[in-house]
C-alpha cells in the first residue's frame, strides 16, 4: 500500500521549496514509455504520485505485463506544472521496480529450464523505505516475497548457532515464537542439514553451498515436511544449476540489490 506520507516525502525530496524549473502554464498530456523490453512493475506507485498532485491517470498497464521498446505504460493529463513535477519521481519508481521485475522474471525462466516447482524468492536486501515497492516488483516478475520483515519468520543464522549451538538455537527460538511462525535454519555443510531438520526446523537454508553440495544436502533431507532453501551468491548464470538440485526455494538478494532500472522515458505532448 502506497501511503500519502510516502508520496509527500518523495515529492518534497525532488521538488524542494522553490521549483522554478516546472513553472509551465497550461495543461498537457504525458505518457510513460519503455525504451527497452522488460516486465513492468511500480506503475501503481507512479500513478499514485500523479494522483496525489491532482494529475489524472487516463491509462496504465497491469503490473507484470511484458513490454517491448516503444510500448506505452501509463498516460496522464493535467496542469503542465503538476505533470512535470510528478514525472521524475514516477519514472524513477517505475523504472526501479520494473528492473527488479525484469530480473526476477529472467531468474524464474532460467530456473524453469530445470524445475517447474522451485520458487525464486527475494531477501531482506532491499532499499530502506522502498521494501514494499521492491517486494511487489518481485511478485510481478513471478517470484516469491520471502519474509517481509523480521516478524514474518525466524531465521536462525550462523551467528545464533555460534553462540548457542545448532540445536540450542533452534530450541531457544522455538520457545519464543508463535506456533504460527516458521523457523528457517541456516546450515553451511550438507551434514548439518538433517541435524537442523531433526532439531525442529521448518525450512533448512543451505547457505553458500555449491550445486553439488546442495544436491547432497537435499538427498539427506528425507523428511518431506521440511523445505530446502538454497541461498548465497546465486546468480542468473547459476540459478538453473541450483534448480536442478531438488531444492524447494532459491533465494537471491541480487533480485533487489543488483537489478538495473528498466530504461523508461516520460514524454509530454510538446515533446
Amino acid at each position: 500500500m502506497i501511503t500519502d506520507a510516502q508520496i509527500e516525502r518523495w515529492l518534497r525530496e525532488d521538488v524542494g521549496h522553490h521549483d522554478v524549473t516546472n513553472q509551465v502554464p497550461g495543461e498537457t498530456t504525458g505518457e510513460l514509455v519503455a525504451k527497452e523490453a522488460g516486465t513492468v512493475a511500480g506503475l501503481e506507485a507512479a500513478a499514485a504520485v500523479f494522483e496525489f498532485i491532482g494529475v489524472t491517470v487516463t491509462d496504465r498497464l497491469e503490473t507484470g505485463t511484458r513490454v517491448d521498446a516503444g510500448d506505452e505504460l501509463l498516460a496522464v493529463e493535467g496542469e503542465a506544472r503538476d505533470v512535470l513535477r510528478g514525472e521524475r519521481v514516477a519514472v524513477n519508481l517505475a523504472g526501479h521496480a520494473s528492473g527488479i521485475a525484469t530480473r526476477t522474471r529472467r531468474a524464474v525462466e532460467e530456473a524453469r529450464t530445470e524445475s517447474d516447482d522451485v520458487r525464486i524468492a527475494a531477501t531482506r536486501k532491499t532499499t530502506p523505505g522502498l521494501r514494499g515497492l521492491e517486494k511487489r516488483a518481485v511478485v510481478a516478475g513471478g517470484g516469491d516475497t520471502h519474509r517481509l520483515d523480521l516478524s514474518h519468520m525466524v531465521m536462525v543464522k550462523d551467528n545464533h548457532i555460534a553462540e548457542m549451538g545448532l540445536e540450542g538455537a533452534v530450541e531457544h527460538f522455538r520457545e519464543r515464537a508463535s506456533f504460527a511462525t516458521k523457523l528457517d535454519v541456516e546450515v553451511e555443510t550438507a551434514g548439518d542439514a538433517p541435524r537442523a531438520a531433526e532439531a525442529g526446523a521448518d525450512i533448512v537454508l543451505l547457505d553458500n553451498m555449491s550445486p553439488a553440495e546442495t544436491r547432497e544436502a537435499v538427498s539427506l533431507l528425507d523428511d518431506k515436511s521440511v523445505l530446502a532453501e538454497a541461498s548465497g551468491g546465486i546468480t542468473l548464470e547459476t540459478v538453473a544449476d541450483y534448480a536442478a538440485t531438488g531444492v524447494d526455494v532459491i533465494s537471491m538478494g541480487s533480485l533487489t540489490n543488483s537489478a538495473p532500472s528498466l530504461d523508461l522515458s516520460f514524454q509530454t505532448a510538446s515533446d
